[in-house]
């Protein structure tokens, strides 16, 4: 099981302070919603945490350690960032065979994570032809393909239909069982409502709350009523 630890975390592009001294912790088992309207940093400091950005100040680790150092970070981290990057001539099961095979995984996981996301019958199709939710489900079958400790997902239900987001929801609760940690960045209020444990809510590039969604609703307030608060944006302006 793996802590994600963001330390003072600081970047500044320019003239532009995009995150500013961040510091919070995600826990295994459980799902962590992070939260913030456009442009209060979360993509940044995503990227930070998986090393795609080098830091002005601060750290971003995995049990004290930064992703550049895991032993094998294609096995202990998933992440879903752009499923546009994917080749539109391949079709699905050669693009997760080019991965597993350039990262060393085992063949039969290419089965395995096409069962788990449902697109077994459609992984011969190119992915050019698939609507944006089937390449969200392929997005998330390369992530899972090290059978990683850690998913990281940014944005996993856009272009989901509410068959999609229900069997996305009981996808993530399942891996949560199963001791990984799992940070999800959303605007999606509502759906991280019935999705997330807990949420981290930022803004301006500094952390405004991190609670329970149960301490939320304990202070007399749902999601959207605190996000309002904290932040001054509504659900659709996030």
């Amino acid at each position: 099981m793996t802590t994600i630890e963001i330390e003072g975390l600081t970047k500044v592009f320019g003239e532009t302070l995009a995150v500013d001294d961040l510091s919070f912790e995600v826990t295994p088992g459980r799902i962590t919603g992070f939260l913030g309207p456009n442009g209060a940093g979360k993509t940044t400091t995503l990227r930070m945490l998986l090393g795609l950005i080098e830091p002005t100040r601060g750290r971003a680790s995995f049990d004290g350690k930064p992703y550049r150092d895991l032993h094998d970070p294609r096995s202990q981290v998933g992440a879903v960032f752009e499923s546009s990057s994917m080749h539109p001539g391949r079709s699905g099961r050669n693009h997760l065979r080019v991965i597993q095979w350039a990262a060393g995984f085992s063949a039969r996981r290419v089965d395995e994570v096409l069962a788990l996301v449902n697109l077994e019958h459609d992984s011969s199709q190119r992915i050019g032809k698939y609507s944006f939710g089937m390449r969200q489900r392929l997005a998330l079958a390369t992530a899972m393909l090290g059978d990683p400790d850690v998913l990281i997902l940014d944005e996993p239900a856009n272009g989901l239909d509410p068959a999609g987001i229900h069997w996305l929801r009981d996808l993530l609760r399942q891996m949560a069982s199963e001791g990984r940690t799992i940070l999800v960045s959303s605007h999606i209020l509502a759906e991280v409502a019935q999705t997330a444990d807990e949420v981290i809510i930022i803004g301006n590039g500094r952390l405004l709350r991190k609670a329970l969604i149960s301490e939320i609703a304990k202070d007399g307030f749902d999601l959207e009523e605190t996000f309002l608060e904290l932040t001054g944006s509504t659900m659709k302006e996030a």
